[in-house]
């Protein structure tokens, strides 16, 4: 089983404000879990989360025209 972390610890984490962590939760935008009146966020999904929006670097193969 994942670790449950608070707010604040995901917030470290991500290394971001716990006003971030708040709106993505609000927004539905990462996978959370209510304890009672608590949110606490699974470790697997802010991993899933992080590799979601990782994006790959390009390469001089992948690059078309000139460069800037």
């Amino acid at each position: 089983m994942d670790q449950l972390l608070t707010v604040d610890e995901a917030a470290d984490a991500l290394n971001t404000s716990v006003r971030f962590v708040r709106r993505l939760i609000a927004e539905r935008r990462i996978e959370f879990v209510k304890v009672g009146r608590h949110v606490r966020i699974r470790e697997s999904a802010l991993i899933a989360f992080v590799v979601a929006g990782t994006v790959t670097p390009m390469t001089t193969g992948t690059v078309k025209g000139r460069a800037a």
